[in-house]
């Protein structure tokens, strides 16, 4: 019987009939109940207990929620921090002086001079304006008869051109704080009282990648060598078309690229990720395993699944390994090192349980008979993972340089999706290829703490500052 077929007369089915008619229709309330359950299970999945991005969550966005315990790190300032905020300055670049009347308004003497009892200072910025800078050769005839000739700077090579410091506050407001083409031009008039076309700005951009790219190029060969690196790859809208945007970083440095390939292919083309032999944290994906090197996982993709393993499925073991991974996350940080190895063993001791745990509730299905792996549920999926790769979950307690989770990759894929969201996309392949390479640096330089727009300045220069490889 199909869905939604009509049921026939019952009166004149035998009972036989009727018996067989039952077992259908509980077959199919029980199919129709599987259905609803796996489609109330999509509806469910958020940025809190999944790896969907917090955009994708809509108006109705969860409240974030936190594996911190109450009083272990409240809001605000933190002990030890350093506050920053105004504090008079010695010199200030103005005075105004304002003096009280000359004459006493009760016996209407004179006053005599007047003392400073109290200042208040006031933090601008100057009014902006471009400049223009006129760069003359001058000519001169020697008795002799020869005419000696002076010469133009390197950097002033047309008529008419736009100077360094333009250009990098183009390439900081595209770049860092990722403004569209047309409204960085336009603001650019506002401030400065110097708009730019949108084929201008474009320009400027493929200038400083130029510039930039042995840099980034270093940068790369650089992360081949490093003992812990963090990748992640998202993807990129690109006239319409997907490419994928990959990003490898350490907590000083950045590497960032574009490829249509989102595994093999792109990493082969980059030739970084083939060489590298360290310890390399993600997220668990299928290419990133098949790379010759040692592996940690992400153990915050970990704790999301468990989430919705306990909240949706209502599954309490999920919560205990939560607990688990959490504990022995903090227990790494207090030590400031590895885990002895009476310690690590106990946790995987209690790990290897509550798996065993979750096994029980979640039986495997049966082989349906068809191609290809039976299909399992979430939970199960996931135990398997875990099970699988344990040594790569547990990767942080006995290497303390490998961090708990592969914060330092989402981050750098952060500011890439912001671009994406405001500006709708790339138009060219080579726009989002000038964007990384761009990108890679700047977030390189703010990593160090270095002035990006100083930075950007001497690189139009012709002086690019060098970024800490090591």
């Amino acid at each position: 019987m199909r869905f939604m077929e009509p049921l026939p007369n019952l009166d004149r089915l035998s009972v036989a009939e009727k018996d067989e008619l039952i077992r259908v229709l509980y077959a199919q309330v029980a199919l129709l109940s599987a259905r609803v359950a796996e489609l109330e299970a999509r509806l469910a999945l958020n940025s809190q207990n999944s790896s969907k991005p917090p955009s994708s969550d809509g108006l109705g966005r969860p409240k974030p929620k936190s594996q911190r315990q109450k009083g272990m790190k409240p809001t605000g300032g933190q002990k030890g921090h350093q506050g920053h905020t105004l504090k008079k300055v010695a010199q200030p670049d103005h005075i105004e002086a304002h003096p009280p009347a000359s004459h006493c308004d009760v016996c209407h003497r004179p006053l005599s001079e007047a003392v400073v009892v109290e200042t208040r200072q006031v933090f601008d910025i100057p009014p902006l304006r471009h400049e223009v800078t006129e760069h003359q050769v001058l000519e001169v005839r020697c008795p002799c008869g020869k005419v000696h000739r002076g010469e133009f700077p390197g950097a002033v090579a047309a008529p008419l051109q736009y100077g360094p410091r333009i250009k990098a506050a183009v390439v900081h407001l595209t770049h860092q704080h990722m403004l569209p083409v047309a409204r960085t031009g336009a603001l650019t008039g506002d401030l400065f009282g110097l708009p730019l076309s949108d084929a201008t700005v474009l320009a400027i951009h493929a200038q400083g990648a130029a510039l930039i790219a042995p840099t980034v190029a270093a940068i790369g060969e650089a992360l081949k060598a490093v003992p812990v690196a963090h990748a992640d790859e998202t993807g990129m809208r690109v006239a319409g078309k997907l490419f994928w945007l990959h990003v490898l970083a350490t907590e000083s440095v950045t590497w960032i690229g574009s490829h249509l390939n989102r595994g093999k292919k792109a990493f082969d083309a980059f030739a970084i990720l083939a060489a590298f032999a360290g310890t390399l944290v993600h997220d668990g994906w299928r290419p990133y395993r098949d790379l010759a090197c040692t592996h940690a996982l992400c153990n915050a993709h970990h704790l999301r699944e468990l989430t919705y393993v306990f909240e949706q499925m209502q599954q309490a073991w999920a919560k205990r390994l939560i607990d688990l991974l959490v504990g022995a996350c903090h227990e790494v940080a207090g030590a400031g090192a590895a885990l002895p190895a009476e310690r690590i063993a106990y946790y995987r001791c209690a790990y290897e349980a509550i798996l065993a745990e979750g096994a029980a509730v979640n039986p495997r299905a049966t082989p349906s008979g068809k191609r290809g792996r039976t299909k399992q549920n979430k939970a199960l999926n996931l135990i398997d993972r875990l099970r699988t790769h344990g040594d790569d979950v547990w990767r942080f307690a006995a290497d303390h340089t490998v961090p708990f989770s592969n914060n330092t990759a989402e981050q750098a894929v952060r500011m890439p999706k912001v671009k994406q969201k405001i500006s709708g996309g790339f138009r060219t392949a080579l726009g989002l290829e000038t964007f990384c390479t761009i990108r890679s640096y700047l977030a390189t330089l703010h990593k160090q703490r270095a002035n990006c727009f100083h930075a950007l300045t001497l690189t139009f220069q012709g002086q690019p500052p060098q970024p800490r490889f090591a």
